[in-house]
């Protein structure tokens, strides 16, 4: 039981910080890129971050982009889908079959209120089958449905709503009618959400050994136009951004002349409330030694014997340098991870944990062997006792044999009686001694 529970806790230590990583990582948006860049110093950086889905001119585009649908599905023949009718906030709702015309409609105020319901006037039996509720909205690539399935009855006490795991059934008197429900409330689908207001993007520097909670604002910009700069690095046209960037996408920063304090993480995020959108862009840009001057424009030198020479660029670093291609920099994947000072707590306790079982093991193995010895020790002391035992005995019996006193005693006094009976004794002992 004690191994299981060390186990586990060995393990709970070793894997919680990667987890508390993820966790910490996915608070600041979806990364879908990460750089490693490298370019001399004096060079100019490109940081390419484009999105085709963050597009200020589309928003021209909107009634365009939203359209709500809905659909029949019939059972015969061979589950034939016909469509409804259709509805776009800039053109009125389009009824497909002239028997459904005045039969079937939407609210017109349908992208104002959010409700997208079916209204159905004197059910026939041809509208029996499932109904769907189909939302898109082309620009934000959001796509959501509702099925419900339309029974129709001539029995008014079998007309009832349940759900039947998948969708919801609705069964209807003949001739009656009837609400299918499709309502979405949110302001991707309602008129009033100005998308200028819903559309930034920003950009962050984080220095080395700086936390991502730490990072430092670099610019703030809007769709409607309005730009923040945070430090005089733009007003020195040290750092740029196009003036034109939500019309082409194109939200890349440019960063001249670089230099060693421009080391570090920088981050382009963006972010579209109004579609949902949430992404962030990584580049870790390191700044290597300068190029070396070429030698037509530059006086000639001579090297001394004592001097080193410079370091020797590959021709493919130059050429790297000389396109200043961003995208040909070889990518790789580097996610942040703010847990280090945790996983290297985590490799302590495991430490920890791992000597005070090998203790354990000692002390136990330690306590097993004195066990050992101190039964050894009892069995020698036992089998000492009889033996002496037996020595004793025999040693009275010989001094039983000298203290008996003959019968036929003839001594007149104590004195004579202690004389011979030592005289015997010590006969009989000369004797033993001579055999």
């Amino acid at each position: 039981m004690l191994r299981d529970v060390t186990v586990i806790s060995v393990l709970a230590v070793l894997f919680l910080p990667e987890a508390l990583s993820q966790g910490v990582l996915s608070r600041f948006g979806l990364v879908v890129e990460a750089r490693n860049i490298t370019l001399p110093a004096g060079a100019r950086a490109v940081l390419s971050c484009r999105s085709p889905r963050l597009v200020w001119t589309r928003d021209n585009l909107r009634d365009r982009q939203r359209v709500v649908h809905w659909d029949l599905v019939r059972r015969s023949p061979e589950y034939s889908v016909e469509r409804v009718l259709d509805m776009s906030p800039g053109a009125r709702q389009r009824v497909y079959n002239s028997f459904n015309k005045d039969r079937v409609s939407i609210p017109e105020t349908a992208f104002n209120d959010g409700n997208f319901s079916l209204i159905i006037n004197n059910v026939v039996a041809t509208d029996k089958g499932v109904y769907t509720c189909n939302l898109h909205h082309h620009y934000c690539q959001v796509h959501r449905n509702i099925q419900i399935q339309l029974n129709v009855t001539k029995s008014a006490r079998k007309e009832q709503r349940y759900w039947d795991g998948e969708k919801t059934v609705f069964v209807v008197l003949l001739g009656s009618s009837v609400v299918l429900p499709c309502v979405n409330r949110r302001p991707l689908w309602r008129e009033g959400a100005q998308e200028s207001q819903q559309q930034v993007v920003h950009w962050d520097y984080q220095a080395p050994g700086v936390r991502p909670d730490r990072a430092e604002r670099l610019v703030d910009l809007y769709a409607s136009g309005e730009r923040r700069d945070y430090g005089p690095l733009f007003s020195q046209n040290k750092m740029s951004l196009d003036e034109d960037a939500f019309t082409l996408g194109d939200f890349s920063l440019s960063i001249s002349d670089l230099k060693t304090a421009d080391i570090g993480l920088y981050s382009c995020h963006l972010h579209h409330h109004y579609c949902g959108i949430q992404e962030r862009r990584i580049f870790r840009l390191t700044v290597g030694a300068p190029p070396p001057s070429n030698p037509a424009t530059s006086a000639p030198t001579t090297v001394q014997s004592n001097e080193l020479p410079e370091p020797r660029i590959e021709n493919s670093d130059v050429s790297r340098v000389e396109n200043n291609d961003v995208s040909r920099i070889v990518n790789v994947i580097l996610p942040e991870q703010k847990s280090h000072v945790v996983q290297h707590l985590g490799y302590v306790m495991a430490s920890f944990l791992l000597l005070a079982l090998i203790s354990v093991s000692v002390i136990l193995l330690t306590r097993r062997r004195n066990k050992r010895v101190v039964e050894f020790d009892v069995y020698r002391y036992e089998r000492s006792n009889v033996t002496n035992t037996t020595d004793v005995s025999l040693d009275r019996t010989e001094l039983s044999a000298c203290d008996h006193e003959p019968s036929n005693s003839e001594y007149k006094n104590n004195l004579l009686k202690e004389r011979g009976m030592t005289k015997d004794c010590n006969r009989d002992s000369e004797a033993k001694l001579w055999k």
